[in-house]
């Protein structure tokens, strides 16, 4: 099930990723506080059980999250979004795909693959900035599935997603849930999102 996150934190970030104007460095501190928005508003609801913590002036009960997290950035785009979450995700592991797109037929081609041995009690968190075509996204929750996770465990969060790409998704996943903080309009001649932000690797990392 695809969801929109509303957020007016989020709102302010967005605008300055979609802007072409936006330096790479800038563009990176926006995305990575997407990531950490965008993961607090995933985890809102996540199981939690409670530890008795001994403060300074006495015993309070704490609650703590009761599974573990793994973060899995489609690279390499996700790497910086996967970042940002990390950093208000407690104990959070990493697995990581590598998908390219090829330009011509504008499907995914795997080159890389690593994820945590133990999926099983987890909450995986697949991060990639766009959903376009929706192949990668498709392709990424195959692999994580064919690791031994299951579908319940699994969340894939981006933040825009086109039409076509959440429809494409859906078919392949029905009972996997998609979140993002803007659903854009289309996908262009060259699938790429509109308006969308561009490239979303390339400005990441200045290779535009």
């Amino acid at each position: 099930m695809f969801q929109v996150v509303h957020h007016t934190l989020a709102e302010h970030w967005l605008a300055e990723i979609r802007n072409e104007q936006t330096p790479a460095t800038r563009f990176r501190e926006a995305v990575r506080k997407l990531g950490a928005l965008l993961a607090a508003e995933v985890l809102r609801d996540a199981p939690l059980t409670e530890t008795p913590i001994q403060t300074p002036c006495g015993l309070a009960i704490g609650r703590q999250l009761a599974n573990q997290t793994i973060l899995v950035p489609v690279l390499r785009a996700g790497l910086v979004y996967a970042e940002g979450m990390a950093e208000i995700i407690p104990n959070a592991i990493f697995g990581h795909i590598g998908l390219f797109r090829d330009e011509c037929t504008h499907r995914p081609v795997p080159y890389f693959s690593k994820l945590p041995r133990k999926l099983a009690g987890t909450q995986i968190l697949i991060a990639d900035p766009m959903l376009a075509t929706g192949h990668s996204a498709v392709a990424a929750v195959d692999t994580v599935l064919n690791a031994g996770a299951e579908p319940e465990q699994i969340r894939f969060l981006a933040l825009v997603a086109a039409p076509e790409g959440v429809r494409c998704f859906e078919a392949a996943h029905p009972h996997i849930d998609i979140r993002a903080f803007a659903l854009d309009e289309r996908l262009n001649d060259q699938a790429y999102i509109v308006p969308g932000l561009g490239d979303a690797g390339d400005r990441l990392f200045g290779t535009c």
